[in-house]
């Protein structure tokens, strides 16, 4: 047996709360059809990734979902204008509007393009009071030139990790995307193709699942203990 047993002496009990079952009896008591932001990571006239992402918004409606694609073209880097730019404040208020997102990035050079992290690094951790990722679903694909990779994805689930949000499982890498779409630009019948449906039909469950849970999934020790002292600071404050 542990030695620490039942003795918790640097626990502060006020603030400790047991994981309660109850608390899962709202899923599902939203009406509206889920929110879904889809971002794709390439400026080129012919985007495979943004040919993917059109294919996933078009399976996201069809399963019932409200979806957005954002135009990444405009967008300037990060630091390299205020965030009063227009098009920063066209992706922020498309992130505070979903319940999920789908990232999907070229690779490139072993890794996800700049068009890709500039996206995610305009999406701010918090703001004010709000965080507008966190408890949030994510999806992650990439298409690949070559060979299938999964260097993109790995580093888009990393991001996805550091901004709080609820990674499904599945992800999607279409290899030699090229060859995986018709000059009307929608995708052929194929593994990949199959794979991308299972990827948006797991998104969509686990949105449906989580969406009205996330302030509780996320909801957190540490965050209610040091609330509670900021509190106290300024009640202290204003008494003075």
């Amino acid at each position: 047996m542990s030695a620490c047993a039942d003795d918790l002496p640097n626990l502060d009990a006020e603030h400790f709360r047991l994981p309660d079952v109850a608390q899962f009896s709202v899923a599902g008591s939203a009406s509206h059809a889920p929110r879904i932001l889809l971002l794709y990571g390439s400026l080129r006239e012919r985007s495979y990734s943004k040919l993917a992402t059109l294919e996933a918004a078009c399976l996201l409606r069809a399963m019932g979902a409200q979806t957005r694609v954002f135009d990444p073209a405009g967008l300037p880097l990060a630091d390299g204008a205020p965030e009063t730019h227009p098009k920063v404040q066209e992706l922020r208020a498309a992130v505070q509007w979903s319940e999920g997102m789908v990232w999907c990035s070229p690779e490139r050079h072993g890794a996800m393009t700049g068009i890709m992290k500039t996206q995610i690094d305009w999406i701010p951790l918090n703001s004010g009071a709000v965080r507008p990722t966190q408890g949030k679903t994510l999806a992650v694909m990439q298409v690949s030139g070559g060979s299938q990779s999964f260097n993109a994805v790995n580093q888009m689930r990393l991001l996805g990790r550091w901004m709080r949000m609820l990674t499904i499982p599945n992800q999607s890498s279409v290899a030699k995307a090229y060859q995986e779409f018709d000059e009307a630009g929608r995708m052929k019948p194929s593994s990949y193709y199959d794979r991308i449906v299972d990827v948006m039909e797991e998104l969509m469950k686990f949105t449906l699942l989580t969406r009205e849970l996330s302030p509780y999934l996320v909801q957190r020790y540490s965050e209610r203990k040091e609330g509670a002292a900021a509190l106290s600071q300024r009640v202290r404050q204003a008494a003075l």
